[in-house]
């Protein structure tokens, strides 16, 4: 009877596999944040995963797989972060959803829609994309609000919020602007407690 070998690798194939795919996807994020559409490449994100070229093609066969599978990684990550925020009053609220728009994620989602603005392969995945996230952030904004969207402004208020939000983060791109977000996040927290109560 041949013996049995044992592997000195307990971690099995599969939950390697998980881990470089998830090491692909956050390096993908922090290129395009940092470097934008041009210069973030599958090698450069490959070498910042401390991944070999084929193993970040195994995963994702196209540049565009690559960074719109980054994108919604993220924007899933921070609706369950979303989804597990003890609702600690309006503000925390205000203020975690324009954080949404504050981070790499944005800055990397941003970078995303200025490329697919001029990329036809990409255009349709980035607006599919977007659209799903963006309805996901929506009724995540509606739940923690305590909003009741039966009443007459009450959806447009929560949207006009997550718009304000994005032009936050837009603002935020450029320049620090963390002290005159705090100021605004209070009054959109004063305004959402008139029309929401």
């Amino acid at each position: 009877m041949g013996a049995v070998t044992q592997s000195t690798d307990r971690t099995p194939k599969q939950d390697r596999s998980r881990a470089t795919r998830r090491r692909l996807l956050e390096a993908a994020v922090a290129c395009l944040a940092e470097h934008g559409w041009a210069g973030s490449t599958v090698s450069v994100v490959a070498e910042r995963a401390g991944v070999s070229r084929g193993a970040a093609q195994h995963h994702f066969p196209t540049r565009e797989d690559l960074f719109t599978a980054a994108v919604e990684y993220v924007a899933e990550e921070r609706s369950a972060a979303l989804r597990t925020l003890p609702v600690q009053g309006r503000t925390a609220v205000v203020a975690a959803l324009v954080d949404l728009y504050t981070g790499p994620l944005f800055r990397a989602a941003l970078q995303l829609w200025v490329a697919a603005s001029n990329e036809e392969q990409l255009r349709p995945r980035v607006t599919e994309l977007e659209a799903r996230v963006g309805r996901e952030t929506h009724r995540i904004a509606v739940e923690l609000l305590n909003a009741d969207e039966t009443k007459p402004g009450v959806r447009e208020t929560v949207q006009g919020l997550l718009d304000m939000a994005r032009g936050l983060g837009l603002a935020n791109v450029l320049t620090d602007d963390t002290a005159r977000r705090q100021r605004v996040v209070a009054q959109w927290a004063a305004l959402l407690d008139g029309a929401l109560d």
